[in-house]
């Protein structure tokens, strides 16, 4: 069995449901994500774009691993794979740009050495993998 973990803002196209399960393992992310959608149709467009390429900023991962870096939509899919569908996170400051408007505003910040701010790995725990049919829970 697979399970998709569905975020808030696609809940809407699944009924409500945060966790999706497909009653058998599909062998890939993309057989699965098919499964999912010959259910919820209305969550395609918005996890893969018009070439069918997981959109820039949606993630989705088979238990911690991103299928960015483990092949995308041929990435395997074991029995009791998670497959979470994750939208991107991104923001910050440029400090460059930052310090110049200090600078123009005649703020003390301006001469910040504050280093730039990095990002963190975000965990996920691994699990099922399923494939033919979905079953509502």
């Amino acid at each position: 069995m697979t399970v998709f973990h569905i975020p808030g803002y696609l809940r809407t196209f699944t009924d409500g449901l945060s966790r999706v399960h497909l009653d058998r393992t599909p062998p890939t992310v993309g057989e699965a994500l098919a499964a999912l959608w010959a259910v919820y149709p209305g969550v395609r467009d918005r996890v893969v774009d018009e070439q069918g390429d997981v959109r820039q900023h949606v993630n989705v991962f088979v238990g911690d691993e991103s299928i960015r870096f483990t092949g995308g939509l041929a990435t395997a899919v074991g029995d009791g794979s998670e497959i979470w569908i994750v939208p991107a996170v991104s923001g910050g400051i440029d400090q460059d740009a930052a310090r110049t408007a200090a600078t123009a505003a005649g703020s003390p910040l301006a001469d910040s050495t504050a280093p730039p701010a990095s990002s963190s790995k975000v965990a996920r725990a691994s699990a099922p993998a399923g494939a033919s049919s979905i079953v509502k829970r």
